[in-house]
């Protein structure tokens, strides 16, 4: 009898370190994963004084186009101001963007680019809008 306790109690313990190491295994390759995927989600993140210097430069920027709108305005078609209308609109969202980036304090590089080509977009739309004058 004793001897088919032990068996018994010897098998009860390979399992269960079979089982906790199958089970260990398992979450530290998730683990892993999870590890890896944060490393890539950080590496894609910018660095927060590379980040504040191009939302300080997209705001100089939309100073600069603020000014101009304003000394256009003087003699303006309908069609102009429908035009200057739509380009005051996309700047607000792009400031409101810009707003939503500043508050979380990250932002990924593809964010940044996005807004960066938008800001271009705009400036060259007022360009043309400049040229019409």
């Amino acid at each position: 009898m004793k001897r088919v306790f032990v068996i018994f109690a010897m098998f009860l313990v390979l399992t269960a370190g079979y089982s906790f190491a199958q089970t260990g295994g398992m979450m530290g390759g998730q683990k892993g994963e999870m590890e890896k995927s944060q490393m890539m989600e950080q590496k894609e993140m910018m660095d927060k004084e590379q980040m504040m210097m191009d939302m300080k430069e997209m705001t100089q920027q939309m100073s600069e186009m603020i000014q101009k709108m304003s000394g256009m305005m003087k003699d303006m078609s309908s069609d102009q101001m429908k035009m200057m209308s739509k380009m005051m609109q996309d700047m607000s969202r792009q400031m409101h963007e810009m707003s939503l980036t500043m508050g979380k304090g990250t932002a990924t590089k593809h964010k940044m680019k996005t807004m960066k080509d938008q800001m271009v977009h705009m400036q060259e739309r007022m360009a043309e809008m400049e040229g019409n004058k």
